[in-house]
């Protein structure tokens, strides 16, 4: 697993005009614990990807009772987005926004689960994980 430690205030400063707006007046940490955390039904565990031509990553997401393995090649939105489907998960991604920053790519999303909508953010060393621990991210902060 890549997970960075970072500072959040350049993070922010990455972050859509969108989101900056609604979390204006936050501190950063705070930001850091509303868009970022990782409470929640589900969690990535065993990250791996592999560079080259065409991106391929595999995960395994933890469920409160399941794992579930996650392999795709290409986008990670969408191999994300139907396997939470399938776990009863209906996520939809409103908004994309990823930047890469000389701390890691910062990803930032706004989900949809269930008619309640929201942001989720991450970074990481790569694209790939940082899309999909912002997914994850938004989800739980959602209520899954």
């Amino acid at each position: 697993m890549s997970t960075l430690t970072f500072d959040t205030t350049t993070f922010i400063a990455a972050a859509p005009r969108a989101l900056r707006a609604e979390s204006a007046g936050m501190t950063p940490e705070q930001f850091h614990e509303r868009y970022c955390g990782h409470d929640g039904p589900i969690r990535i565990s065993d990250w791996a990807a592999t560079g080259g031509r065409i991106a391929a990553f595999t995960a395994t997401l933890e469920f409160a009772d399941r794992l579930r393995s996650v392999a795709a090649i290409g986008s990670p939105v969408a191999a994300l987005t139907s396997a939470l489907y399938e776990e009863g998960f209906p996520v939809e991604i409103l908004q994309f926004h990823q930047r890469r920053t000389e701390l890691g790519t910062a990803t930032f999303v706004q989900c949809e689960v269930n008619g309640r909508r929201g942001w989720g953010a991450a970074l990481a060393h790569d694209g790939a994980e940082s899309t999909a621990r912002a997914m994850i991210s938004g989800v739980n902060r959602l209520g899954g």
